[in-house]
Protein backbone atom coordinates (compact mmCIF):
# COMPACT_ATOMS: atom_id res chain seq x y z
CA UNK A 1 0.00 0.00 0.00
CA UNK A 2 2.96 2.39 0.61
CA UNK A 3 4.45 1.70 -2.77
CA UNK A 4 4.42 4.53 -5.14
CA UNK A 5 4.75 3.78 -8.56
CA UNK A 6 8.23 5.14 -10.01
CA UNK A 7 7.98 7.70 -12.74
CA UNK A 8 10.74 7.90 -15.62
CA UNK A 9 9.86 10.23 -18.41
CA UNK A 10 12.63 8.67 -20.43
CA UNK A 11 10.56 5.69 -21.37
CA UNK A 12 8.59 5.06 -24.02
CA UNK A 13 5.57 3.11 -24.54
CA UNK A 14 7.46 0.39 -26.98
CA UNK A 15 10.23 0.20 -24.26
CA UNK A 16 7.68 -0.20 -21.42
CA UNK A 17 6.20 -2.89 -23.60
CA UNK A 18 8.71 -5.17 -23.88
CA UNK A 19 9.25 -7.38 -20.45
CA UNK A 20 5.78 -7.50 -20.62
CA UNK A 21 5.65 -9.12 -24.40
CA UNK A 22 9.04 -11.02 -24.12
CA UNK A 23 6.94 -12.42 -21.04
CA UNK A 24 4.30 -13.22 -22.48
CA UNK A 25 6.08 -14.98 -25.45
CA UNK A 26 8.39 -17.38 -22.47
CA UNK A 27 5.36 -18.09 -20.58
CA UNK A 28 2.95 -18.80 -23.15
CA UNK A 29 5.73 -21.71 -24.82
CA UNK A 30 6.72 -22.31 -20.95
CA UNK A 31 2.84 -23.31 -20.86
CA UNK A 32 3.00 -25.88 -23.89
CA UNK A 33 6.28 -27.55 -22.63
CA UNK A 34 4.93 -27.90 -19.24
CA UNK A 35 1.40 -28.12 -19.31
CA UNK A 36 -0.12 -28.10 -15.70
CA UNK A 37 3.07 -28.32 -14.55
CA UNK A 38 4.10 -24.94 -15.72
CA UNK A 39 3.29 -23.06 -12.38
CA UNK A 40 5.34 -26.07 -10.22
CA UNK A 41 8.35 -23.95 -10.49
CA UNK A 42 9.25 -23.49 -14.06
CA UNK A 43 6.74 -20.04 -14.58
CA UNK A 44 8.79 -18.51 -11.69
CA UNK A 45 12.02 -18.56 -13.34
CA UNK A 46 10.39 -16.99 -16.48
CA UNK A 47 8.85 -14.38 -14.15
CA UNK A 48 12.91 -13.81 -13.51
CA UNK A 49 13.62 -13.83 -17.09
CA UNK A 50 10.92 -10.90 -17.56
CA UNK A 51 12.32 -8.72 -14.51
CA UNK A 52 16.14 -9.45 -15.82
CA UNK A 53 14.91 -8.04 -19.51
CA UNK A 54 13.14 -4.93 -17.63
CA UNK A 55 16.48 -4.37 -15.87
CA UNK A 56 18.30 -4.16 -19.00
CA UNK A 57 15.33 -1.45 -20.30
CA UNK A 58 15.97 -0.14 -17.14
CA UNK A 59 19.55 0.25 -17.64
CA UNK A 60 19.33 1.56 -21.10
CA UNK A 61 17.53 4.35 -19.27
CA UNK A 62 19.89 5.17 -16.52
CA UNK A 63 18.05 3.36 -13.82
CA UNK A 64 20.50 2.12 -11.32
CA UNK A 65 20.84 -0.96 -10.01
CA UNK A 66 19.92 -0.13 -6.64
CA UNK A 67 16.85 1.49 -7.26
CA UNK A 68 15.56 -1.55 -9.11
CA UNK A 69 16.55 -3.80 -6.05
CA UNK A 70 14.99 -1.52 -3.28
CA UNK A 71 11.68 -1.33 -5.31
CA UNK A 72 11.42 -5.12 -4.95
CA UNK A 73 12.03 -5.05 -1.94
CA UNK A 74 9.54 -2.28 -0.81
CA UNK A 75 7.07 -4.85 -2.66
CA UNK A 76 8.25 -7.65 -0.78
CA UNK A 77 7.72 -5.49 2.75
CA UNK A 78 4.30 -4.31 1.20
CA UNK A 79 3.10 -7.72 0.89
CA UNK A 80 4.44 -9.34 4.61
CA UNK A 81 0.81 -9.85 6.02
CA UNK A 82 -0.51 -11.65 2.61
CA UNK A 83 2.39 -13.82 2.64
CA UNK A 84 1.94 -15.18 6.62
CA UNK A 85 -1.52 -15.75 5.87
CA UNK A 86 -0.99 -17.47 2.66
CA UNK A 87 1.03 -19.77 5.78
CA UNK A 88 -1.98 -19.69 8.18
CA UNK A 89 -4.64 -20.84 4.99
CA UNK A 90 -1.87 -24.06 4.92
CA UNK A 91 -2.06 -24.56 8.68
CA UNK A 92 -5.46 -23.99 9.26
CA UNK A 93 -6.70 -26.19 6.05
CA UNK A 94 -4.48 -29.01 7.61
CA UNK A 95 -6.32 -29.46 10.57
CA UNK A 96 -9.79 -28.17 10.02
CA UNK A 97 -9.19 -31.50 7.01
CA UNK A 98 -7.76 -33.82 10.04
CA UNK A 99 -10.08 -32.91 12.37
CA UNK A 100 -13.06 -33.17 9.98
CA UNK A 101 -14.37 -30.03 9.58
CA UNK A 102 -14.33 -30.69 6.09
CA UNK A 103 -15.15 -34.17 5.39
CA UNK A 104 -18.41 -33.23 7.84
CA UNK A 105 -19.38 -30.13 5.42
CA UNK A 106 -18.67 -32.50 2.40
CA UNK A 107 -20.43 -35.26 3.94
CA UNK A 108 -23.47 -33.37 4.79
CA UNK A 109 -23.48 -31.37 1.35
CA UNK A 110 -24.24 -34.72 -0.33
CA UNK A 111 -27.37 -35.12 1.72
CA UNK A 112 -28.73 -32.57 -0.59
CA UNK A 113 -28.45 -34.70 -4.13
CA UNK A 114 -31.57 -35.56 -5.78
CA UNK A 115 -32.43 -35.66 -9.51
CA UNK A 116 -34.61 -32.48 -9.74
CA UNK A 117 -32.31 -30.09 -8.31
CA UNK A 118 -29.03 -32.16 -8.99
CA UNK A 119 -27.23 -29.22 -10.97
CA UNK A 120 -28.07 -26.51 -8.28
CA UNK A 121 -26.76 -28.90 -5.53
CA UNK A 122 -24.08 -29.43 -7.28
CA UNK A 123 -23.72 -25.60 -7.01
CA UNK A 124 -24.26 -25.01 -4.11
CA UNK A 125 -22.27 -28.50 -2.40
CA UNK A 126 -19.13 -27.23 -4.67
CA UNK A 127 -19.75 -23.96 -3.51
CA UNK A 128 -19.09 -24.93 0.20
CA UNK A 129 -16.29 -26.96 -0.31
CA UNK A 130 -14.15 -24.75 -2.47
CA UNK A 131 -15.15 -21.78 0.76
CA UNK A 132 -14.27 -23.95 2.96
CA UNK A 133 -10.88 -25.67 1.34
CA UNK A 134 -9.96 -22.17 -0.78
CA UNK A 135 -9.32 -24.48 -3.83
CA UNK A 136 -11.60 -24.50 -7.14
CA UNK A 137 -8.40 -27.26 -7.97
CA UNK A 138 -9.45 -29.49 -5.18
CA UNK A 139 -13.32 -29.55 -5.28
CA UNK A 140 -13.21 -30.25 -8.56
CA UNK A 141 -10.43 -32.77 -8.60
CA UNK A 142 -12.52 -34.33 -5.84
CA UNK A 143 -16.35 -34.04 -5.43
CA UNK A 144 -16.36 -32.34 -9.36
CA UNK A 145 -15.40 -35.90 -10.33
CA UNK A 146 -17.99 -37.34 -8.32
CA UNK A 147 -20.52 -35.20 -9.47
CA UNK A 148 -19.49 -35.64 -13.03
CA UNK A 149 -20.08 -39.46 -12.56
CA UNK A 150 -23.49 -38.94 -10.86
CA UNK A 151 -24.48 -36.63 -13.47
CA UNK A 152 -23.33 -38.82 -16.34
CA UNK A 153 -25.32 -42.13 -15.05
CA UNK A 154 -28.68 -39.69 -14.94
CA UNK A 155 -28.32 -39.12 -18.15
CA UNK A 156 -27.22 -35.47 -17.44
CA UNK A 157 -25.19 -33.63 -20.47
CA UNK A 158 -21.67 -33.36 -18.90
CA UNK A 159 -21.23 -30.02 -20.01
CA UNK A 160 -23.75 -28.83 -17.46
CA UNK A 161 -22.55 -30.86 -15.00
CA UNK A 162 -19.14 -29.69 -15.59
CA UNK A 163 -20.44 -25.80 -15.78
CA UNK A 164 -22.53 -25.88 -12.28
CA UNK A 165 -19.15 -27.99 -10.83
CA UNK A 166 -16.91 -24.70 -11.82
CA UNK A 167 -19.62 -22.08 -10.73
CA UNK A 168 -19.81 -23.60 -7.37
CA UNK A 169 -15.84 -24.50 -7.14
CA UNK A 170 -14.85 -20.86 -8.47
CA UNK A 171 -17.27 -18.82 -6.01
CA UNK A 172 -15.26 -20.03 -3.05
CA UNK A 173 -12.09 -19.83 -5.01
CA UNK A 174 -12.84 -15.98 -5.43
CA UNK A 175 -14.30 -15.36 -1.93
CA UNK A 176 -12.98 -17.95 0.70
CA UNK A 177 -10.04 -16.47 2.94
CA UNK A 178 -8.34 -19.80 2.24
CA UNK A 179 -7.55 -18.84 -1.23
CA UNK A 180 -4.45 -17.83 -2.71
CA UNK A 181 -6.28 -15.56 -5.38
CA UNK A 182 -8.53 -14.10 -2.78
CA UNK A 183 -5.16 -13.19 -0.60
CA UNK A 184 -3.13 -11.95 -3.75
CA UNK A 185 -5.65 -9.55 -5.25
CA UNK A 186 -5.82 -7.32 -2.67
CA UNK A 187 -2.12 -7.76 -1.88
CA UNK A 188 -1.46 -6.26 -5.23
CA UNK A 189 -4.01 -3.54 -5.05
CA UNK A 190 -3.62 -2.38 -1.35
CA UNK A 191 -6.37 -3.11 0.18
CA UNK A 192 -7.17 -5.49 3.42
CA UNK A 193 -8.41 -9.08 3.26
CA UNK A 194 -11.55 -9.03 4.80
CA UNK A 195 -12.75 -5.58 3.12
CA UNK A 196 -11.67 -7.12 -0.05
CA UNK A 197 -13.87 -10.14 0.68
CA UNK A 198 -16.86 -7.94 1.73
CA UNK A 199 -16.84 -5.55 -1.19
CA UNK A 200 -16.58 -8.66 -3.25
CA UNK A 201 -19.86 -9.42 -2.28
CA UNK A 202 -21.70 -6.88 -3.96
CA UNK A 203 -21.07 -8.44 -7.23
CA UNK A 204 -20.38 -12.00 -6.29
CA UNK A 205 -23.84 -12.73 -4.68
CA UNK A 206 -25.62 -11.71 -7.64
CA UNK A 207 -24.06 -13.78 -10.34
CA UNK A 208 -23.79 -16.92 -7.98
CA UNK A 209 -27.77 -16.26 -7.60
CA UNK A 210 -28.30 -15.97 -11.75
CA UNK A 211 -26.16 -18.77 -11.90
CA UNK A 212 -28.09 -20.83 -9.54
CA UNK A 213 -31.78 -19.63 -10.84
CA UNK A 214 -30.63 -21.35 -14.25
CA UNK A 215 -29.61 -24.30 -12.81
CA UNK A 216 -32.63 -24.69 -11.10
CA UNK A 217 -34.64 -23.95 -14.14
CA UNK A 218 -32.32 -26.26 -16.11
CA UNK A 219 -32.73 -29.62 -13.46
CA UNK A 220 -36.67 -28.91 -13.67
CA UNK A 221 -37.01 -28.77 -17.77
CA UNK A 222 -34.69 -31.79 -18.08
CA UNK A 223 -35.60 -35.55 -17.82
CA UNK A 224 -33.12 -37.67 -16.07
CA UNK A 225 -33.05 -41.50 -15.71
CA UNK A 226 -31.29 -43.34 -12.70
CA UNK A 227 -30.93 -41.86 -9.33
CA UNK A 228 -28.19 -39.94 -7.21
CA UNK A 229 -27.13 -42.83 -5.02
CA UNK A 230 -24.12 -40.95 -2.78
CA UNK A 231 -24.26 -44.11 -0.28
CA UNK A 232 -20.60 -45.10 -1.13
CA UNK A 233 -19.10 -41.91 -1.22
CA UNK A 234 -20.91 -40.55 2.15
CA UNK A 235 -19.87 -44.28 3.48
CA UNK A 236 -16.29 -43.96 2.57
CA UNK A 237 -16.27 -40.43 4.80
CA UNK A 238 -17.95 -41.95 8.04
CA UNK A 239 -15.66 -44.62 8.04
CA UNK A 240 -12.73 -42.58 8.17
CA UNK A 241 -14.02 -39.55 10.20
CA UNK A 242 -16.35 -39.26 13.13
CA UNK A 243 -18.43 -37.16 11.22
CA UNK A 244 -20.28 -34.44 13.97
CA UNK A 245 -22.21 -31.26 13.14
CA UNK A 246 -20.43 -30.17 16.39
CA UNK A 247 -17.35 -29.55 14.45
CA UNK A 248 -19.07 -26.64 12.19
CA UNK A 249 -18.40 -24.61 15.58
CA UNK A 250 -14.78 -24.04 14.52
CA UNK A 251 -15.61 -22.63 11.20
CA UNK A 252 -18.42 -20.51 12.69
CA UNK A 253 -16.11 -19.55 15.46
CA UNK A 254 -13.79 -18.09 12.58
CA UNK A 255 -16.85 -16.10 10.96
CA UNK A 256 -18.21 -14.46 13.85
CA UNK A 257 -14.75 -13.36 14.44
CA UNK A 258 -14.50 -12.32 10.64
CA UNK A 259 -17.89 -10.35 10.95
CA UNK A 260 -16.60 -8.54 14.45
CA UNK A 261 -13.77 -7.31 11.99
CA UNK A 262 -10.89 -9.35 13.84
CA UNK A 263 -7.70 -8.95 12.23
CA UNK A 264 -7.30 -12.13 9.55
CA UNK A 265 -4.09 -13.27 11.19
CA UNK A 266 -5.42 -13.64 14.45
CA UNK A 267 -8.96 -14.93 12.86
CA UNK A 268 -6.95 -17.75 10.86
CA UNK A 269 -4.52 -18.38 14.06
CA UNK A 270 -7.47 -19.18 16.22
CA UNK A 271 -9.36 -20.73 13.21
CA UNK A 272 -5.89 -23.15 13.18
CA UNK A 273 -5.85 -23.56 16.71
CA UNK A 274 -9.11 -24.97 17.12
CA UNK A 275 -8.90 -27.10 14.30
CA UNK A 276 -6.30 -28.82 16.02
CA UNK A 277 -8.28 -28.96 19.68
CA UNK A 278 -10.88 -30.79 17.80
CA UNK A 279 -8.90 -32.97 15.98
CA UNK A 280 -7.90 -34.28 18.89
CA UNK A 281 -11.19 -34.59 20.55
CA UNK A 282 -13.23 -36.02 17.14
CA UNK A 283 -10.20 -37.77 15.87
CA UNK A 284 -8.02 -39.44 17.97
CA UNK A 285 -7.16 -42.49 15.62
CA UNK A 286 -6.51 -39.83 12.44
CA UNK A 287 -3.92 -37.94 15.36
CA UNK A 288 -2.83 -41.02 16.52
CA UNK A 289 -1.61 -42.41 12.60
CA UNK A 290 -0.11 -39.25 11.31
CA UNK A 291 1.43 -38.28 14.82
CA UNK A 292 3.40 -42.24 14.40
CA UNK A 293 2.55 -42.82 18.08
CA UNK A 294 1.46 -46.11 19.16
CA UNK A 295 -1.05 -44.37 22.24
CA UNK A 296 -2.53 -41.52 22.62
CA UNK A 297 -0.82 -38.98 24.69
CA UNK A 298 0.21 -35.38 25.18
CA UNK A 299 3.24 -35.45 22.97
CA UNK A 300 1.21 -37.79 20.31
CA UNK A 301 -1.84 -34.94 20.29
CA UNK A 302 1.71 -32.60 19.54
CA UNK A 303 2.82 -34.22 16.93
CA UNK A 304 -0.12 -35.15 15.46
CA UNK A 305 -0.89 -31.07 15.73
CA UNK A 306 2.13 -29.77 14.35
CA UNK A 307 2.77 -32.32 11.66
CA UNK A 308 -0.99 -31.29 10.25
CA UNK A 309 -0.54 -27.50 10.30
CA UNK A 310 2.48 -28.00 8.91
CA UNK A 311 3.42 -30.45 6.58
CA UNK A 312 1.63 -33.13 4.63
CA UNK A 313 -0.66 -35.08 5.69
CA UNK A 314 -3.37 -37.89 3.87
CA UNK A 315 -6.03 -39.79 5.17
CA UNK A 316 -7.39 -43.08 3.65
CA UNK A 317 -10.41 -43.69 2.41
CA UNK A 318 -12.31 -47.03 0.91
CA UNK A 319 -13.30 -44.56 -1.60
CA UNK A 320 -10.10 -43.28 -4.41
CA UNK A 321 -11.91 -40.04 -5.26
CA UNK A 322 -11.87 -39.16 -1.83
CA UNK A 323 -7.90 -39.72 -0.88
CA UNK A 324 -6.73 -36.45 -3.06
CA UNK A 325 -9.38 -34.60 -1.37
CA UNK A 326 -8.28 -35.95 2.44
CA UNK A 327 -4.49 -35.07 1.50
CA UNK A 328 -3.31 -31.97 2.46
CA UNK A 329 0.04 -29.96 2.31
CA UNK A 330 -0.03 -27.72 5.16
CA UNK A 331 2.01 -24.70 5.61
CA UNK A 332 4.37 -26.36 3.42
CA UNK A 333 2.04 -26.99 0.63
CA UNK A 334 1.61 -22.67 0.42
CA UNK A 335 5.68 -22.67 -0.52
CA UNK A 336 5.19 -22.93 -4.10
CA UNK A 337 2.28 -20.13 -4.06
CA UNK A 338 4.60 -18.05 -2.35
CA UNK A 339 7.34 -18.80 -4.69
CA UNK A 340 5.35 -17.48 -7.35
CA UNK A 341 4.16 -14.32 -5.62
CA UNK A 342 7.72 -13.81 -4.70
CA UNK A 343 8.98 -13.76 -8.27
CA UNK A 344 5.89 -12.01 -9.67
CA UNK A 345 6.83 -9.06 -7.09
CA UNK A 346 10.49 -9.27 -7.93
CA UNK A 347 9.16 -8.89 -12.16
CA UNK A 348 6.41 -6.41 -10.86
CA UNK A 349 8.94 -4.08 -8.41
CA UNK A 350 11.81 -3.86 -11.74
CA UNK A 351 8.86 -2.71 -13.73
CA UNK A 352 8.13 0.10 -11.34
CA UNK A 353 11.19 1.10 -10.88
CA UNK A 354 12.25 1.44 -14.51
CA UNK A 355 8.61 3.57 -14.87
CA UNK A 356 7.59 0.77 -17.08
CA UNK A 357 4.03 0.50 -15.55
CA UNK A 358 3.40 4.21 -14.85
CA UNK A 359 4.01 5.01 -18.91
CA UNK A 360 1.69 1.76 -19.29
CA UNK A 361 -1.14 2.73 -17.21
CA UNK A 362 -0.52 7.01 -18.53
CA UNK A 363 -0.87 5.39 -22.30
CA UNK A 364 -4.22 3.29 -20.89
CA UNK A 365 -5.57 6.16 -18.79
CA UNK A 366 -5.23 8.32 -22.03
CA UNK A 367 -7.80 6.01 -23.59
CA UNK A 368 -9.63 5.66 -19.73
CA UNK A 369 -10.65 9.04 -18.74
CA UNK A 370 -13.88 8.25 -17.28
CA UNK A 371 -14.55 5.84 -13.81
CA UNK A 372 -16.24 2.69 -16.41
CA UNK A 373 -13.01 3.49 -18.93
CA UNK A 374 -11.16 2.31 -15.83
CA UNK A 375 -12.51 -0.20 -14.58
CA UNK A 376 -13.03 -1.73 -18.79
CA UNK A 377 -9.55 -1.24 -18.98
CA UNK A 378 -8.75 -3.64 -16.13
CA UNK A 379 -11.44 -6.16 -16.87
CA UNK A 380 -9.85 -5.91 -20.45
CA UNK A 381 -6.21 -6.17 -19.19
CA UNK A 382 -6.95 -9.28 -16.95
CA UNK A 383 -8.80 -11.07 -19.97
CA UNK A 384 -6.01 -10.34 -22.24
CA UNK A 385 -3.31 -12.04 -19.77
CA UNK A 386 -5.17 -14.86 -18.87
CA UNK A 387 -5.77 -15.91 -22.61
CA UNK A 388 -1.71 -14.63 -23.64
CA UNK A 389 -0.06 -15.57 -20.17
CA UNK A 390 -2.14 -18.28 -19.82
CA UNK A 391 -1.59 -18.07 -15.83
CA UNK A 392 -4.22 -16.89 -13.65
CA UNK A 393 -1.74 -15.52 -11.09
CA UNK A 394 -0.61 -13.23 -13.71
CA UNK A 395 -3.71 -12.09 -14.89
CA UNK A 396 -4.09 -10.49 -11.03
CA UNK A 397 -0.55 -9.10 -10.47
CA UNK A 398 0.14 -7.74 -13.95
CA UNK A 399 -2.83 -5.12 -14.20
CA UNK A 400 -2.65 -4.99 -10.54
CA UNK A 401 0.44 -3.65 -9.87
CA UNK A 402 -0.29 -1.21 -13.34
CA UNK A 403 -3.36 -0.42 -12.11
CA UNK A 404 -3.07 0.54 -8.58
CA UNK A 405 -1.86 4.47 -8.84
CA UNK A 406 -4.85 4.95 -11.65
CA UNK A 407 -7.57 4.23 -9.07
CA UNK A 408 -5.64 5.96 -6.68
CA UNK A 409 -5.37 9.21 -8.85
CA UNK A 410 -8.91 8.38 -9.28
CA UNK A 411 -9.70 9.03 -6.33
CA UNK A 412 -10.95 5.24 -5.97
CA UNK A 413 -10.67 2.88 -3.24
CA UNK A 414 -8.47 0.29 -3.64
CA UNK A 415 -10.97 -2.44 -2.90
CA UNK A 416 -12.32 -1.48 -6.23
CA UNK A 417 -9.14 -2.60 -8.19
CA UNK A 418 -8.91 -6.09 -5.72
CA UNK A 419 -12.90 -6.43 -6.74
CA UNK A 420 -12.04 -5.73 -10.37
CA UNK A 421 -9.17 -8.32 -10.77
CA UNK A 422 -10.82 -11.13 -8.91
CA UNK A 423 -14.15 -10.67 -11.22
CA UNK A 424 -12.30 -10.28 -14.21
CA UNK A 425 -8.91 -12.63 -13.45
CA UNK A 426 -9.46 -15.28 -11.47
CA UNK A 427 -13.38 -16.97 -12.45
CA UNK A 428 -12.31 -16.73 -16.48
CA UNK A 429 -8.99 -18.54 -16.25
CA UNK A 430 -11.17 -21.64 -16.23
CA UNK A 431 -12.59 -20.33 -20.02
CA UNK A 432 -9.32 -20.38 -21.77
CA UNK A 433 -8.73 -23.60 -23.31
CA UNK A 434 -4.49 -23.58 -22.79
CA UNK A 435 -4.79 -21.42 -19.80
CA UNK A 436 -3.35 -23.69 -17.02
CA UNK A 437 -6.87 -23.60 -15.69
CA UNK A 438 -8.73 -24.37 -18.42
CA UNK A 439 -6.33 -27.13 -19.63
CA UNK A 440 -6.43 -28.57 -15.64
CA UNK A 441 -10.49 -28.39 -15.50
CA UNK A 442 -11.48 -29.82 -18.23
CA UNK A 443 -8.60 -32.51 -18.02
CA UNK A 444 -9.64 -33.48 -14.67
CA UNK A 445 -13.78 -32.98 -15.28
CA UNK A 446 -12.76 -34.82 -18.72
CA UNK A 447 -15.35 -32.12 -20.20
CA UNK A 448 -13.82 -30.04 -23.13
CA UNK A 449 -13.93 -26.02 -22.51
CA UNK A 450 -15.86 -25.86 -25.18
CA UNK A 451 -18.39 -27.65 -23.46
CA UNK A 452 -18.56 -26.30 -20.25
CA UNK A 453 -18.14 -22.66 -21.59
CA UNK A 454 -21.79 -21.58 -21.51
CA UNK A 455 -22.81 -23.46 -18.73
CA UNK A 456 -20.08 -21.85 -16.31
CA UNK A 457 -22.32 -19.17 -16.16
CA UNK A 458 -20.84 -17.72 -12.44
CA UNK A 459 -17.29 -17.62 -14.48
CA UNK A 460 -18.80 -15.30 -17.49
CA UNK A 461 -21.23 -13.25 -16.01
CA UNK A 462 -18.97 -11.90 -13.03
CA UNK A 463 -16.84 -9.70 -15.36
CA UNK A 464 -20.03 -7.88 -16.96
CA UNK A 465 -21.48 -7.71 -13.34
CA UNK A 466 -18.39 -5.61 -12.22
CA UNK A 467 -18.84 -3.77 -14.90
CA UNK A 468 -22.39 -2.54 -14.80
CA UNK A 469 -21.78 -1.70 -10.97
CA UNK A 470 -19.46 0.77 -12.57
CA UNK A 471 -21.12 2.08 -15.77
CA UNK A 472 -23.98 3.01 -12.95
CA UNK A 473 -21.40 3.59 -9.73
CA UNK A 474 -23.23 1.28 -7.62
CA UNK A 475 -21.22 0.68 -4.85
CA UNK A 476 -17.72 2.48 -6.24
CA UNK A 477 -16.07 3.19 -3.35
CA UNK A 478 -14.11 6.49 -3.05
CA UNK A 479 -11.05 7.27 -0.96
CA UNK A 480 -11.60 8.97 2.23
CA UNK A 481 -11.12 12.68 1.64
Amino acid sequence: MDTKIIENKELSIFEALIPILVLIALLAYNVWVYGDDAISGSNQFVLLVGAAVAMVVGFMNKVSYKTMIDEVANNFKSTTGAILILLFVGALTGTWMMSGVIPSMIYYGLMLLSPKIFLAASLIICAIISVATGSSWTTSATVGIALIGIGKAIGMPLGMVAGAVLSGAYFGDKLSPLSDTTNLAPAMAGAELFTHIRYMLYTTVPSILIALVVFIILGFTRTTEGNTDTSEIMAAIDSAYNISPLLFLVPLAVIAMVVMKTKPLIALFVGTLLGGIFAVIFQPDIILKISGEASMSFKAAYKGMMNAMTVSTAVETSNESLNDLFSVGGMKGMLSTIWLVMCALAFGGVMDAIGALARITSALLSVATSVFGLFASTVASCLALNVTASDQYLAIVVPGKMFAKAYEDKGLAPENLSRTLEDSGTVTSVLVPWNTCGAYQSGVLGVEVQHYFVYAIFNWISPFMTLIYAAFYIKIKELAK
